[in-house]
């Protein structure tokens, strides 16, 4: 087996285990869809795709990145959570990288809900915010779906025309 069939493997292994990731929280899905992609891109010495396609590419995995923690948050907002109940999203979000995938799923609606409280004492309101934090915690994971397969779709168009089409961030152009 070639060094290059081997990187082309990886790479492979990389981009599928990403798209799959993008759908579980904490799975940093888009950078594993990003590392594929430039091993891909650096296996090919960066003949078809270079720092161009590689910057457009990383654009949308670091916006991915965002909406990942900025979904539970925009979902509490859309039902007008208090401002304690936006942080409580955010920070059950980040309290729930460190109880896995539970925490992951229940932390951005146990913070909303617990900052909803804080501020206004109604359960029945604090339910909802939570409910509204976890519905934009699913909504963001669609949208990292759509940005995973977004960048590949770059990276092919990168690949398949932009050395024939002088596309920029093409080393051959």
């Amino acid at each position: 087996m070639t060094a290059h069939l081997l990187l082309d493997a990886a790479a492979a292994i990389l981009v599928v285990a990403g798209i799959a990731g993008t759908l579980i929280p904490a799975v940093p899905g888009t950078l594993l869809v990003f590392a594929g992609l430039f091993l891909a891109a650096w296996g090919d010495g960066f003949a078809r795709v270079g720092a161009g396609g590689l910057a457009v590419i990383g654009f949308l995995a670091a916006l991915s990145w965002a909406i990942d923690f900025a979904g539970a948050a925009l979902g509490a907002r859309r039902v007008g959570a208090s401002p304690l109940g936006l942080a409580g999203a955010t920070l059950g979000a980040f309290a729930g990288l460190f109880f896995g995938i539970p925490g992951l799923i229940l932390g951005p609606f146990l913070g909303a809900v617990a900052g909803e409280l804080a501020a206004r004492g109604s359960l029945v309101r604090a339910g909802k915010v939570g409910a509204a934090a976890w519905l934009g915690l699913v909504a963001a994971a669609i949208a990292k779906l759509v940005l995973a397969f977004l960048m590949v779709a770059v990276f092919a168009a990168f690949w398949f025309l932009g050395s024939a089409a002088g596309v920029p961030g093409s080393i051959r152009t």
